[in-house]
Formats: structure tokens, C-alpha cells, sequence
């Protein structure tokens, strides 16, 4: 699109830089910028324009324009709105997603910045009311209509006995009280959405000392309140039955396509709606009766667009047309919904957003004369991801066999097989009593028969708990990261065990490949640390081999190591850790990538040319919350649009779907029914695909119960635990706050006694699981290795070398950054590996030695680690003493990392006189303790621990991304 400058309005210029919201209200056909203190309110005789900046987890800002019209507003007003929008998209980059708002009939998504309610007011602008005394109401009385289960619309309506009905909810805003009337058809869910409304009122009407009353429809005389409201009318008298309106006319339900032209729209001719007939150089106008969508082809001029705007504004201004909404999306940015209205779409169309403009980024810093590496191409930063869980907890694992499940020692459950099928149950430690979390394993080749028992077992392991634990759903090759830090080591082999997978391969007479220590296998290496690494059975061809991995390949007594050229030190360390359990005692041959043996290659067929891209798994993006309404067949699901805790209703079902994984929250109140198919409506919903993103089917579901959720399905909430210990529904739980203003608990639970043991320590006693089974010190191939490495081993395996009294928010390293990054990739034989390893531990043990206390630091100067070990000394010190220091320094300075301090205004993104000689892509690390606390409003130690989009999106709020 071709957009001169002396096209855009000087309002726009630098609108949508970062996360929030901008609002401009129509002045004399102009826009002007409306005050952050005046959000959300609106006269009802006015047009605005309104700019939601959304910064997502990539880093990418995402737009979304909405034009609201008062019921009063001029059409000259409106008009002008509904240009300025596409005006405002052209300034933007010519990718936002425009939506027209009615007063009374808006969208979900734009009550959904303004909860609990907008309440429109009184005059405008041509009548001269610019500002309004928000107490202005309290000495009136007002009846209001209520509407809505998870946004509110708020309709003013006459004060007459003559505007109450029984299935709508009316509130009655009086000089010294607040009635909410309940028609007798109104649901509980939407009382209790009004019931948010009437805390608004109060407490902006009525500075929140005012009563509040509930009146329930049928109520007579005998209740103080229903008389009291009555009162207002005259008396009681009963209400009469709804009587169907006449002349409604029935919406029109088909769906036409219209190409505009000259700013003309003309029905476009066709069977089925495909993409193919949008032409990316002309507007389209897409009518679906009850909603308008206006497709912008991008290579379209902004005259072209207006006229498509103002061809959709004549379409649905008709008197014969019920009120609709309208909205436009630009090629290559098209809306699920509008995506939705077609009977083929491709799968991806148009470039990203982040992608396009990241190279043009990079050349203009480059002429700025700053650092611009790793800005023209998107390198992934490897990071330990965040598993939200309590690693220090107790793991028992069960195979399936047949109807049985069979309980695996602590050496093998960490030992999975592709044909089969397995249980596992984790308790770990939470804020007031002990979490576990149930889940089923499938593999990719296991048999209907085994997962089907296995779901059953498994739930009926959690309805013993009394539905007090996490179930989850999990299928090789899908496994969410808390499954791998939990098993902490993780071993995949081709074949199965169970009689199930061996009746099926012998009735289908397919060779059965189950792992044999003694015969030919190649397993992937991966992971990211000892407390992260997974073992990998692939086919043993050289197609397997990927240049990002290491590999094991053993036949008989015959051992290789393979290690990719892409691969880094702590890639090795774990193929380390690795045989010694899957070979433990036997001597194995390194190979780097381009020195491969004759003797490898005929093991694995010949040499054959390999992958070097990295296997990426889905990543993890904006979460979306859906309501599931289960009382329709076949079940819908409705978005719930900026969602907070509170939108979770206690006699509901809803889905948080986070793409790599979903969440299935069930409420306290749900019937017992539908309690019990929560795993199959998070099937269903999979299979449906509701946003059209092509999701796996096999995509991890945790089944979450109101009172029960776990750290890594609140952490997309602000969550105030309180909340889900009170009693009632949820129009009752919304009531007691309104009236007593507090959140109570009730009933705290108390910890359960862990009832499980055998093979693992209880962490009710204040001990550890082994962090790793990896290495042995007793085993052959431990022998010969220097006291440090054989202390660190005997750390790892020690049983009770984690403090439990500081709770791992997230999974620490257990082992040191190697020194070994500085010298050459090449493998070495394991002797000299072992020894360059015990040399990087004595080059790091000034910077060790600062963070232990007074006793370790002491045996430290001694040298040996070991000997002092068998005096209780604790080595896991090494490791987490990092985290007693932290707490020992509360207060202090923490500018310890060697980067000088710089004025916040010089790191600025728009600073006018910036530092050159920082990384860009740190600004922050570069302000002094006191500046960092006072724009960020933490400490640094806090902030570096959030995850990286939080930590962006905070940037990009101050300017400093």
C-alpha cells in the first residue's frame, strides 16, 4: 500500500509503540487524544477511536482497532470515526484488525478492556460536555438492565415497574442503596457478573458506602430488602409473563461475498467460498446477516480501503437491517473468525509481522553506527525453560500389562518402551499441602486396549484423591517440559513389553524390534542438563544422525559415541551421564562428525547424507481462555477475551490453551457427569481446532479442578489462592465480597499425609529424591576419575542434597558452566575428558568459593572435596548456595554484574542523545539498582526471573526494547 505522509493524521504519529491502550475522541472531524484518567468513559453522543497494543510472547506488537459510536453521535461523527480507523491502520503498518462498536450491541473483546462495564454517559461534544462529575447520579435514581455471562452490557431503561421482566437482572442505583432484582430465568453465572457491576457502582457513585441489597423475582413483603424495593414502585404486584414480540424479523443466515470497485460493492458468483477468489489488489465485503467482515487486499492504495470502509457503512446502515457488527482484516492477518466463514483456506498466507521488518531494523541501526549481530537473523537463545513444579518430590511410575498395573523399581522408571503404555504419579511440596499430579504416558506404537486402561486406572487413582490432583495426558514425542524435570533422566526405546503390544505385532506379523542390550541400537542424546536429559531410540541408519545432537550407538560389547559438529560441552557432558546407564562398565569409542570409522558406518548401513536442524517442538504461545457451554450437543466453546481469575465460574467447564499444551479447569459446582469427561471434552476441543492453527491431537492435556491448580496453570493469572477455598456458588461467593468488600477463605485444608513410600523418600520428611541416576562411583568407569568429579557424582546421588526450606521456584543447574567452551570441540578419550573437566571445576573455584559459607569455604582451601564429604559436609552447596546468598544480601546493591550504570533517559529507545557502546538487547542492565527498581518496580534478581516475554513486554512499557 502506498501511504503519502500529508494522508495521516498528526494524531497518530508514534500511536501503537507499545503495550496499552490509546483512545482519541472525534472533535470537529478530527481525532483527539483522550486522557489515560478518562478511559472508559464515553458519551453517548460522541465517536471515538480506540487502539488496543497488545506485546505478545515473541516479542511482536499486535493491534487492534475498534471505532465506537454513541447512540446519539451525528453520522458526519460516526463517518469520520470509521475513516480516522483506516487511517490510523495505514500509520501502523496496514495490519491491525478493525472493528466497529454500537453502543449497546459492542463486541466481547472491546467490553472485555473495560470490566466489569462501560456505562455510557449523558451528552457530548456538539452539546458541550467535555468532562463529567462522576457523582453526578448519586442523588438520582437510575434502573439499569444487565446482560451478559462473562462481559457485562449495561443499558439504561426506564424507572417503571413496566421495564422489570423474569429473565433479565436489573439493578437499582438509589441515593443510599443499590438493589439488584434476579429475574427468576436469570442463570446464577449471570447474577454473579452483574453483581461486579454493582461494586462499580458503588464504588464510583457512592465512593463504597452505600448498602446493597439482593432481591430474588417472587419474593413478597416478608423480606425487609424486597420491600424496600418494591417500595420504589409503587408496591408489589407480580410480574406479568413474557409475551413473544411481534414483527421480529429473521436475520439473514447466508453468506454472500461482494468485491467493491470504485467504491461499488458487486456479488461475487461462487459454488463454495475459497481463498482463491480474493484478489490481493482489490476490497472485499463479506456478509454474514448478524456480522460484515471487509478483507483489505494489501497491495490495495488507503483511498481504496477508505472506500471499502464506507461501502460497509452504507451496507449495514439499511433500516431493514438488525444491528450487526462490522469488521476489517488486512491479507495475511485474517481473523479465525473470518478464516472460519470459508470452505478452504490455505494453511499460512503472507509474511510475519516480527520477520518483515527485523532485517529493515537491523540496516538502520547499522547506519547508526550500533552493534547489530544477531539482529538480522532470529538465533535462538538457549534457556532452560521454566517448569513451574517442585522438582524435589517423589516419582513412582507404573507399566501396563494386560488389566494390570505393575509397579516399576526406582532404577527402571526412568526406562520407557514405544509399544507401550505407563502411569506415573508425582508428589511434591506446595504452598499449604502436598500436590501430586497423575498422568498417562502413551507410546507412539502402544495399542488402544493399553491406553484405554490406562486412562481408566488412572482416573480412578485420582477420584481416590478425591479429584484432589492434576491428571494429565501425554504422548511420546509431546511431552510438556514439567514430565521431562520430573523424570530428570528419560529414556525412550523402540519395541514394548506388555502383552497387548506383542499380541498385536504377532497378529498383524510385524518383526518385533524391542530394545536388546546386546544388540544393534542408536539412541539420540538431548536435553538440557543432568536434571534434563533424555535418551532417544531412533532407526540405526545414518539418515538418524542430525548435526545439533550427540548419539550412542552400540552392538554387543561395541560402544560409539557420535557428537554433531553443532553440539556444545554440556551436549557431551550428558551423553556422559547417559551411559552409564544404558551401558554402564564398558569402555566406548568418540567420534566427532567427519571422522566416522568404517566400522561405524557399517554398523548404521553406510554413510548417507543427515539433518543439522535442531527437532523443535511447539513452542508455548499467548494463552486463550474458552468457555465450554456443555449444555448444548454437539458442545461449543465461546473466547473469553483478556482474561483474569475471576472469569473462572465455579459451575463451569473451561479450556486454557496455550497451543504446546492445554488446560481443562473444572469448577467445584460441575455436575459429576461432566466432571468425569473433562478428559474428552479437551479431546473434543483439540479435534475441533477452534482457532485453526492445525494442532496436534496428541497436544498434552492437564485436567486442572477448581482448589487444586498447580503453579504451571496459575502462572497465567494473577491467582489469589483465597478465591477458590470459599464456599457457595459463584453468585454467592460474589456477594458476601460485595457486601463485606474482603475475600474470606473457608475451610483451609490441611496438608495430606503422603500415604505413599518404596522406593522413594517421603518429602514430608525433608529429604531428597536423587537428582540423577546417572552416575554411579561405584561402577568400573568411575574409577581413575579426580576426588572433585567423584564428590560432584556422589552429589548427585545423594539423597537428601536439596534444603527443601528454599523451594525451587525453577530447575536449578546441578553442575557448573563447562570452561571446556573455550577450547576445541574435538572429542577426546574419556580419561582426558574426565581430567580437562576436574580442570574446569579448580579454574572456577575462586568464584566457588565466594558463594559458600564459612565451614564449606574452609575444607575448600583443603582441595578435597571427597575426604571432607565423609566428615557431613554438604557438597550440594556448590549448587545452591547461590540461593542462600540471595536471601543474605536482601537490601544491598546488586550491580554485580560489571556493566557501568547509565542514565535511564540514555538507554531509552527514543532517547535523543543515546549510549552507543551497550548491547541493545540489555538496555536494562545497564541502569543502577535504584533507577531498575524504580521503572520496573522490582528488584533485577526478580525480574531475570520471569519468563522472557514477561520480561520484554515490561521493557517495551518503559521503552527500553
Amino acid at each position: 500500500m502506498s501511504i503519502s505522509r500529508k494522508d495521516l493524521d498528526p494524531a497518530f504519529h508514534g500511536a501503537g509503540q507499545k503495550d496499552g491502550m490509546e483512545i482519541w475522541r472525534i472533535e470537529n472531524f478530527a481525532p483527539v487524544l483522550v486522557p489515560t484518567s478518562s478511559h472508559g468513559k464515553f458519551f453517548m453522543g460522541d465517536s471515538y477511536v480506540i487502539l488496543k497494543t497488545t506485546a505478545t510472547k515473541n516479542g511482536a506488537l499486535r493491534h487492534d482497532i475498534h471505532y465506537w459510536l454513541g447512540k446519539d453521535t451525528s453520522q458526519d461523527e460516526a463517518g469520520t470515526a470509521a475513516i480516522k480507523s483506516v487511517e490510523l491502520d495505514a500509520v501502523l503498518g496496514g495490519r491491525a484488525v478493525q472493528y466497529r462498536e454500537v453502543q449497546g450491541h459492542e463486541t466481547k473483546k472491546f467490553l472485555s478492556y473495560f470490566r466489569p462495564c462501560i456505562m455510557p454517559l449523558q451528552g457530548g461534544v456538539a452539546s458541550g460536555f467535555k468532562h463529567t462529575d462522576v457523582n453526578a447520579n448519586t442523588n438520582e435514581t437510575r434502573l439499569y438492565l444487565c446482560k451478559g455471562k462473562h462481559v457485562v452490557h449495561i443499558t439504561e431503561v426506564p424507572f417503571v415497574r413496566s421495564s422489570l421482566n423474569h429473565d433479565g437482572i436489573f439493578i437499582l442505583d438509589t441515593k443510599s442503596k443499590i438493589f439488584q432484582f434476579n429475574g427468576s430465568n436469570s442463570s446464577i453465572q449471570q447474577r454473579g457478573k452483574a453483581l461486579e457491576v454493582v461494586q462499580y457502582i458503588k464504588d464510583t457513585y457512592h465512593d463504597g458506602k452505600c448498602e446493597v441489597a439482593a432481591i430474588e423475582d417472587g419474593k413478597l413483603m416478608a423480606d425487609a430488602d424486597a420491600g424496600e424495593f418494591w417500595g420504589f414502585f409503587g408496591g408489589f404486584a407480580p410480574l406479568p409473563r413474557k409475551v413473544p414480540s411481534e414483527g421480529v424479523k429473521d436475520v439473514e443466515t447466508s453468506t454472500k461475498l461482494l468485491c467493491v470497485e470504485k467504491g461499488q460493492p458487486a456479488t461475487v458468483d461462487a459454488d463454495l467460498l475459497t481463498r482463491d477468489l480474493l484478489d490481493t489488489n482489490k476490497c472485499y465485503l463479506l456478509d454474514c446477516g448478524i456480522e460484515v467482515h471487509v478483507w483489505i487486499g494489501k497491495n490495495t492504495s488507503l483511498e481504496d480501503r477508505k472506500s471499502a470502509s464506507s461501502a460497509a457503512e452504507e451496507l449495514i446502515g439499511g433500516s431493514d437491517r438488525p444491528k450487526c457488527h462490522l469488521m476489517r482484516v488486512v491479507e495475511g492477518y485474517e481473523t479465525v473468525m473470518f478464516r472460519s466463514k470459508f470452505d478452504r483456506w490455505p494453511e499460512t498466507t503472507g509474511v510475519a509481522a516480527p520477520e518483515a521488518g527485523r532485517g529493515k531494523v537491523a540496516a538502520l541501526l547499522k547506519r547508526q553506527g550500533l552493534n547489530v549481530e544477531g539482529l538480522a537473523k532470529d538465533d535462538a537463545v538457549k534457556e532452560d525453560p521454566e517448569p513451574f513444579i517442585d522438582c524435589t518430590g517423589d516419582l513412582k511410575v507404573w507399566h501396563i500389562n494386560g488389566e494390570e498395573k505393575e509397579l516399576l523399581s526406582s532404577t527402571n522408571q526412568s526406562k520407557f518402551y514405544s509399544g507401550d503404555c505407563y502411569i506415573f504419579q508425582y508428589a511434591y511440596a506446595g504452598d499449604d499441602k502436598e500436590e501430586r499430579l497423575i498422568g498417562t504416558w502413551f507410546g507412539k506404537l502402544s495399542v488402544e486396549d493399553d491406553r484405554a486402561i490406562a486412562i481408566s486406572l488412572s482416573k480412578k487413582m485420582v477420584e481416590a484423591l478425591k479429584s484432589q490432583a492434576v491428571l494429565a495426558r501425554i504422548h511420546e514425542g509431546m511431552e510438556p517440559i514439567q514430565f521431562f524435570l520430573i523424570l530428570q533422566s528419560f529414556i525412550v526405546f523402540k519395541g514394548g513389553l506388555s502383552t497387548g503390544y506383542k499380541n498385536f505385532i504377532a497378529e498383524n506379523n510385524i518383526p518385533d524390534e524391542t530394545y536388546s542390550e546386546d544388540g544393534l541400537a542408536l539412541l539420540r542424546v538431548q536435553g538440557s542438563g543432568p536434571d534434563n536429559m533424555q535418551a532417544i531410540q531412533v532407526e540405526p541408519v545414518a539418515s538418524s544422525l542430525n548435526s545439533s545432537y550427540s548419539y550412542i550407538l552400540h552392538s554387543d560389547a561395541i560402544i560409539f559415541t557420535w557428537i554433531g559438529n553443532l553440539t556444545t560441552l554440556e551436549d557431551h557432558e550428558l551423553v556422559e551421564r547417559l551411559l552409564d546407564q544404558i551401558k554402564p562398565n564398558l569402555q566406548y569409542k568418540p567420534l566427532k562428525e567427519g571422522s566416522e570409522t568404517e566400522h561405524f558406518w557399517s554398523l548404521i548401513g553406510g554413510k548417507a547424507d543427515h539433518p543439522s536442524q535442531k527437532i523443535t517442538k511447539e513452542p508455548e504461545s499467548d494463552p486463550h481462555l474458552f468457555y465450554c457451554n456443555l449444555s448444548k450437543d454437539p458442545s461449543k466453546v465461546t473466547e473469553i477475551f483478556n482474561f483474569n481469575q475471576d472469569d473462572l465460574l465455579t459451575e463451569d467447564v473451561y479450556i486454557l490453551d496455550c497451543h504446546s499444551n492445554i488446560f481443562v479447569w473444572v469448577g467445584k459446582h460441575v455436575d459429576s457427569k461432566i466432571r468425569s469427561r473433562a478428559l474428552e471434552i479437551g479431546e473434543e476441543f483439540l479435534e475441533r481446532d477452534f482457532l485453526i492453527k492445525k494442532q496436534s491431537r496428541e497436544t498434552p492435556i492437564f485436567i486442572v479442578t477448581e482448589g487444586n491448580e498447580p503453579p504451571f496453570f496459575t502462572r497465567f493469572f494473577k491467582w489469589d489462592s483465597a478465591k477458590t477455598q470459599m464456599h457457595g456458588n459463584s453468585y454467592q461467593r460474589k456477594l458476601a465480597v460485595v457486601k463485606t468488600g474482603t475475600v474470606r477463605a473457608f475451610d483451609k485444608p490441611k496438608p495430606r499425609v503422603p500415604s505413599y513410600g518404596g522406593g522413594r523418600v517421603s518429602v514430608t520428611d525433608k529429604s531428597n529424591r536423587s537428582r540423577s541416576m546417572s552416575i554411579s562411583p561405584d561402577n568400573a568407569r568411575a574409577r581413575g576419575r579426580s576426588p572433585a568429579f567423584t564428590a560432584l557424582a556422589k552429589n548427585f546421588e545423594n539423597s537428601s542434597a536439596r534444603n527443601l526450606s528454599t523451594p525451587p521456584p525453577a530447575v536449578t543447574k546441578l553442575y557448573p558452566k563447562s570452561a571446556l567452551a573455550e577450547s576445541a570441540k574435538s572429542v577426546v578419550p574419556r580419561s582426558a575428558a574426565i581430567a580437562a573437566l576436574t580442570a574446569s571445576f579448580e579454574s572456577t573455584k575462586g568464584t566457588v568459593e565466594s558463594k559458600l559459607s564459612k565451614g564449606v569455604r574452609s575444607i575448600a582451601n583443603h582441595g578435597s572435596l571427597e575426604s571432607n564429604s565423609k566428615e557431613g559436609v554438604r557438597t550440594d552447596d556448590l549448587t545452591i548456595k547461590e540461593d542462600i546468598n540471595e536471601g543474605e544480601v536482601e537490601g544491598e546493591d546488586e550491580d554485580d554484574s560489571g556493566l557501568p550504570n547509565h542514565p535511564y533517559e540514555r538507554l531509552t529507545t527514543t532517547s535523543t542523545d543515546p549510549v552507543t557502546d551497550i548491547d541493545i538487547t540489555k538496555r536494562e542492565a545497564y541502569l543502577s539498582s535504584a533507577d531498575f527498581k524504580e521503572k520496573f518496580g522490582m528488584r533485577k534478581s526478580a525480574f531475570y526471573d520471569l519468563p522472557k516475554w514477561k520480561q520484554n513486554k515490561l521493557k517495551m512499557s518503559v521503552d527500553l526494547f
